[in-house]
């Protein structure tokens, strides 16, 4: 999942858990679905940010060799 989804989740838990009333559907209460996919959001939305600090801390290395020119010995 990526920023996006977690803002996605986050949104579509806040119009659930906020904007219908609890006894709208009397099988499950979607004011609790809308907690569950705000936290579900919240722990994505952390996850991708994590995830992209980590890839922007390393860097690569690429030595690359000519054919005519050995490489040195260690």
């Amino acid at each position: 999942m990526g920023i996006g989804s977690g803002i996605f989740l986050i949104v579509v838990g806040a119009i659930l858990a906020f904007g219908i009333e609890p006894d709208a559907w009397s099988v499950v209460n979607l004011n609790v679905v809308g907690y569950i996919l705000m936290v579900g959001g919240l722990i994505a939305l952390i996850l991708s940010l994590v995830v992209t600090q980590q890839r922007q801390r390393s860097h690569h290395v690429v030595e690359r060799y000519d054919d005519r020119y050995p490489p040195p010995a260690v």
